[in-house]
């Protein structure tokens, strides 16, 4: 042999060799969760005011789901929901519970979730933006609950300010000089997406789960007066809000003034679509998109809260509710998933889903066994188009602010429980959302028998919390 071609027979095995491992290298799994964004406030789900170009690139490349549900209505326990696998009445966060001085009622040690099974099919986990499941130091530590890194805000009460004095880096508190309740400095938003992408850039070269819980558009309605705001500024009519305002007396769950809270707003939400454009222009740039799940969803539908304004952007895109309700608005999300050669692009989906899917989903794509304790149904035949899918007996919603609420959906019918703390004041609410899907015509009179099957299914599906007590008295 000549010496002169060995070099280059090595150079050939080993290009061979970093294709077949490639080829075998398990997908990465990019999980994009808004907060608060309606189902309406993109343009594939039919916003028209707001522009989100890369979101909506998004759905063209892969497929959009038309009935695919959050796990709540409202964040600590949707998100607990998708974390565990397990629907509101069995996940172990069922409301928003505070503790001081910060943080959230902890995931107990006892619970697994996502990112523990895919760290333990050997992925690299990070999530950034916002927690909300215990404190650091606590069970519910995001280090404890399975993620390599963690960067954010760890309490969904300091995430009411954009401009907050601290984030947390896994056990560090970063403080933000600048940041005191009186100056705006650091734009939290910004700081979260360059960790973000520096996550992606660091660990390219082996499988990871990037969890990105933004706290975009949650309120406060705040940014800078950049590019994001000035196309929108002189966009609507406009009345300012009078709000908890930086200064002297300010405190940390407030919501600021805001002197045109509608072009605030869509600036938000095109920020929000602007930071999944460089996410993806990330993985392109490192070859990494074609081995790569991407999936965007929302934690629960629009907000109304600082100067927020729905019913003008239709943010539940004619369904009625809004975050707190279990009516569809409530509930009901955009979903779009991305996966080159495995999901089919432009391609609209109207299987019935839910939070609790997500875990059974991505430990099939990781190769790992789904646990016995979820409540989810795995939905990757339905994303690859291959294998039978399993469809759900029935969806279930509970939520504990307001005197209770609870909520069944099997197939087109859907049944709300209000007031159900207190059984001598509990309503029932029958809707067949295949004929009213803004559940405008309460039907229960004409079709009891239905709605008594549902009641079963609600009473089936609900096992009592000492944490989170749902008090029900109707049978």
């Amino acid at each position: 042999m000549n010496l002169q071609t060995v070099p280059l027979i090595v150079l050939l095995l080993s290009g061979m060799i970093i294709s077949a491992t490639a080829q075998q290298r398990k997908p990465n799994i990019v999980f994009i969760l808004t907060d608060d964004l309606g189902i309406g406030d993109i343009g594939s789900y039919g916003q028209e005011k707001i522009k989100t170009p890369n979101l909506d690139k998004l759905a063209s490349r892969g497929m959009r789901f038309e009935n695919f549900y959050s796990g709540t209505s409202v964040c600590a326990p949707s998100r607990s929901a998708l974390m565990t696998g397990q629907h509101t009445g069995h996940t172990y966060i069922r409301g928003n519970k505070e503790v001081q001085p910060e943080g959230q009622e902890p995931l107990a040690d006892s619970i697994a979730t996502v990112a523990m099974l895919l760290k333990k099919a050997g992925y690299t986990t990070g999530a950034f933006g916002k927690w909300g499941l215990g404190m650091v130091g606590t069970s519910g530590d995001p280090l404890e609950k399975g993620f390599d890194e963690f960067y954010g805000y760890n309490c969904q009460r300091q995430s009411h300010r954009y401009y907050p004095t601290h984030l947390w880096h896994n056990a560090e508190k970063m403080v933000l000089e600048g940041n005191n309740l009186q100056q705006k400095i650091h734009y939290a938003p910004e700081l979260i997406q360059q960790k973000t992408l520096a996550f992606i850039e660091e660990n390219q070269h082996k499988p990871f789960f990037l969890f990105v819980p933004t706290v975009l558009p949650h309120a406060e309605l705040a940014g800078p007066n950049d590019e994001f705001y000035q196309q929108y500024s002189a966009s609507f009519p406009e009345t300012a809000h009078k709000g908890n305002d930086y200064g002297p007396h300010a405190t940390i769950p407030g919501y600021a003034s805001v002197e045109k809270p509608r072009a605030t707003f869509a600036a938000m939400v095109s920020r929000l679509d602007n930071y999944v454009g460089e996410i993806v222009d990330k993985l392109e740039q490192l070859g990494l998109s074609e081995n790569t799940l991407i999936i965007f969803t929302s934690d629960n539908g629009a907000h109304r809260e600082g100067g927020a304004d729905p019913q003008f952007f239709n943010s539940s895109a004619g369904l009625k509710g809004y975050k707190r309700d279990l009516y569809e608005g409530g509930i009901r999300v955009p979903m779009l998933a991305v996966w080159p050669g495995k999901i089919s692009p432009a391609n609209t989906m109207s299987l019935v889903a839910a939070f609790w899917d997500v875990l059974p989903t991505l430990a099939e794509v990781s190769g790992v066994s789904i646990p016995d304790s979820t409540d989810g149904i795995s939905i990757l035949p339905t994303l690859t188009g291959k294998g039978k899918q399993r469809k759900h007996r029935y969806l279930y919603w509970e939520f504990h602010e307001d005197g209770g609420r609870q909520a069944v959906r099997s197939s087109d019918w859907k049944l709300v429980r209000l007031k159900v703390k207190d059984g001598s004041q509990t309503i029932e609410e029958l809707y067949n959302l295949k004929n009213d899907p803004a559940e405008r015509d309460n039907i229960i009179r004409k079709h009891g028998k239905i709605a008594k099957k549902l009641g079963k299914y609600i009473d089936e599906a609900h096992r009592e919390s000492p944490i989170f007590p749902l008090i029900k008295q109707i049978k």
